[in-house]
């Protein structure tokens, strides 16, 4: 924070607090930092629809982003997060421009961002930054086919559990500034099954919610309460992160 004339100012947060651009070395990282941009999250923020072109890669510092499945109906279910440990693009190096997804801020945040064609630019290097953008898409496979696993056999507030956990994974603290019609959409049900769950979760002491925010009041009974899917996900992301670069 540095002061001018009386004025205050904050200074940007640095791309090094997201974890994969924490881990390139310092040439890779320098050869990069001249094309980071920093975009401002808020929540609700849409930053790209099913079947658009693609124009940037992002790396969250505070925010978290959701991958979002949307039908022909217009209704959609969450098919997995991505905080501080990942990147929201991968579809840029995996071949194609677009992807089936949408991309929706989930709270108010800051993103580092990266012009599509420098990131493929990158990534055909086979260095550093192909190396680590592959082991996080194995372990975004892994939230994704467990999310599908979750929402078929496991019951709403187990499935709320899991959600709520995984997104408190990339924040800081116990609570969530959250609407119940996103959390809806997220789930894939509707808002009137997410105050139901929520009350549930409420009365049995786990959490608290109130005019848009979750706390999380017992952290421990809420592990207790989730399903197996929060453990096989955040034990395949401890066992890929922090990333490490081969000698």
């Amino acid at each position: 924070m540095n002061s001018v004339n009386g004025v205050v100012s904050v200074s940007p947060p640095s791309p090094r607090q997201n974890q994969i651009l924490a881990a390139l070395p310092p040439a890779e990282y320098a050869r990069l930092l001249p094309y980071l941009e920093l975009a401002k999250l808020k929540l609700g923020l849409v930053l790209y629809e099913t079947g658009e072109e693609m124009t940037h890669a992002y790396f969250p510092i505070s925010g978290i982003i959701s991958l979002l499945y949307v039908m022909d109906s217009g209704e959609s279910a969450e098919i997995a997060i991505t905080g501080n440990e990942g990147m929201v693009g991968v579809s840029l190096f995996m071949g194609g421009e677009s992807t089936t997804s949408r991309a929706v801020s989930q709270n108010q945040g800051v993103s580092y961002r990266l012009d599509a064609d420098i990131l493929r630019r990158e990534f055909a290097r086979g260095g550093p930054l192909q190396f680590l953008a592959l082991r996080y898409t194995l372990a975004l496979m892994t939230q994704m086919t467990q999310t599908a696993a979750c929402n078929r056999h496991h019951t709403l507030d187990q499935q709320l559990c899991r959600w709520v956990l995984l997104s408190l994974d990339c924040l800081t603290g116990s609570k969530l500034a959250m609407t119940k019609q996103l959390i809806a959409n997220m789930l894939g049900v509707s808002p009137e099954c997410v105050v139901e769950a929520l009350d549930k979760l409420q009365s049995d002491g786990l959490l608290h919610h109130r005019n848009g925010v979750i706390t999380v009041t017992d952290r421990p009974a809420m592990e207790r309460r989730v399903c197996e899917c929060y453990r096989v996900v955040k034990n395949e992301f401890s066992r890929l992160l922090p990333y490490k670069l081969a000698a």
